[in-house]
């Protein structure tokens, strides 16, 4: 079992390197035709901080480990909101902005509430979880919409922003910027491969499910990246964004990774409990009441430390109940 926790440990970096160079690339390609930063924002670089999750979620719909598809978005999305959010709170307090308390955080709820629905197939009418390619494409059409008014939102805060002159910086020449999309897009799809495959191989070993796995060991890797920028942020006093990232993050997820993963590959036989589906929704409920009702628009040290706690609580739950 060591060497598949090695291959998954190489896969992670083989994802975070490859999401890096092909983000890289692909923003001096945009700049080179002078695309404006507010689209190179919300539509490459949101791409490459969520690229680890779809490209595990994709690959695991393409060779029918639903489990783990479904599992890393919502073992993810948990990750992002309570111990990202947690341990940043914990190095420096977490300022939230009006509009993501009046807009994002909503709409995160919403989504939350529609992936419950759309897994709650077994108190509904008897049969296992599953999203059907119709409601993949319905997520991806929320996505989109989202993804429209916040562009809308974006350029109007630009064209109120005083500007600046900056100096012409020096543009990455045309044939590395394309190297870097190439060598990226190999790094992603290997690299999740190798990722999936031998995650799914130890849980064979370990005689657990592949849901668990999604919701741990998948999940808990794929968020890495954003965890170590989150806290390294937090160092310098800089969390200003901190909450937008991660309700972007897991909208991303939930209407963008679950939709295409599900677009292509219908997602059957799932396997989650009540307490998964919950928590995910519960999660994103508490950092709302936090910001809402104790924090004064701020997640403060105190909160930070009580979200990471549910977190490690819902983990330790998770695991004992697999043994």
């Amino acid at each position: 079992m060591w060497l598949e926790i090695l291959l998954v440990l190489v896969g992670i970096a083989l994802i975070v390197f490859g999401a890096n160079i092909l983000t890289d690339g692909a923003s001096a390609i945009a700049e080179r035709f002078r695309i404006p930063q507010i689209i190179i924002g919300l539509t490459i670089v949101a791409f490459g901080t969520s690229a680890p999750e779809l490209s595990v979620s994709v690959i695991s719909s393409m060779e029918g480990n639903g489990g783990i598809a479904v599992g890393n978005v919502i073992g993810s999305n948990i990750f992002n909101i309570l111990a990202i959010l947690g341990v940043t709170a914990l190095i420096y307090p977490v300022p939230v902005e009006r509009n993501t308390l009046r807009f994002d955080i909503p709409i995160a709820v919403l989504a939350a509430v529609m992936l419950l629905l759309m897994l709650s197939d077994p108190a509904l009418d008897g049969t296992a979880s599953s999203i059907t390619r119709v409601e993949a494409l319905i997520l991806v059409i929320m996505g989109l919409l989202f993804l429209a008014y916040t562009f809308v939102m974006g350029k109007k805060g630009a064209a109120d922003a005083v500007e600046v002159d900056e100096p012409e910086k020096k543009l990455q020449h045309w044939a590395v910027s394309i190297a870097f999309i190439i060598g990226g897009l190999a790094g992603l799809v290997y690299g999740g491969r190798l990722f999936v495959d031998n995650a799914a191989a130890i849980a064979g070993r370990l005689g657990v499910s592949d849901t668990l796995i999604g919701l741990t060991l998948v999940s808990w890797g794929t968020s890495m990246p954003e965890l170590a920028t989150s806290a390294i942020a937090a160092m310098k006093k800089n969390t200003g964004i901190a909450v937008g990232n991660v309700v972007g993050s897991n909208l991303f997820n939930i209407f963008f990774v679950l939709g295409i993963a599900g677009t292509i590959n219908p997602l059957k036989s799932l396997q989650f409990t009540a307490v998964d589906l919950w928590m995910q929704l519960l999660a994103v409920i508490i950092a709302l009441a936090t910001v809402m009702f104790w924090g004064n628009r701020e997640i403060k040290r105190g909160e930070g430390a009580i979200m990471l706690l549910v977190f490690v609580a819902y983990n330790a739950f998770l695991i004992s109940t697999a043994v």
